[in-house]
């Protein structure tokens, strides 16, 4: 019990810094970039984030999946949407593995663009931006739908 309850204290902690970072790009960042036309901002942003956005990507995996183990959705449950945790824990992993392919857009067509000087494709790295901070802050939701025993 008390094991379940660390696990959850350290997926919320690494949930604020990887969803309130986003948030944080997403509102505090992203205009300035767009109204100025300006890579730089998203750049130094995400050299300082980084170092600490994606350890903290990494224990929400880790602590998601044992927990989701915890509450018997274990991996051969997982998207057969039977029961209404494994229901929280399936759509979580879509949001995932959603994220994960807006994370392999953006490095290998987005980014590489911007670096260059190409602004052009700087709506296109807002779009990545505010989906995968839309994404993080609906899995937040989904994840309190456990509290109440899924959905």
């Amino acid at each position: 019990m008390y094991t379940h309850h660390i696990l959850l204290i350290v997926h919320l902690i690494a949930a604020t810094i990887w969803v309130g970072g986003h948030l944080v790009l997403a509102i505090g960042f992203l205009p300035k970039a767009l109204k100025h036309n300006d890579f730089s901002y998203i750049g130094n942003f995400e050299k300082t984030y980084e170092p600490i956005g994606m350890p903290s990507l990494v224990v929400l995996v880790i602590t998601g999946i044992i927990m989701a183990y915890d509450y018997s959705a274990s991996f051969s449950t997982w998207f057969s949407f039977s029961t209404p945790i494994e229901r929280v824990v399936s759509l979580k992993l879509m949001c995932l593995l959603t994220s994960v392919c807006f994370a392999i857009s953006a490095q290998t067509r987005v980014l590489p663009q911007l670096r260059k000087g190409n602004m052009k494709k700087l709506p296109e790295m807002a779009v990545h931006i505010i989906c995968v901070t839309t994404i993080g802050v609906l899995m937040v939701v989904l994840g309190s739908f456990v509290r109440i025993g899924g959905i």
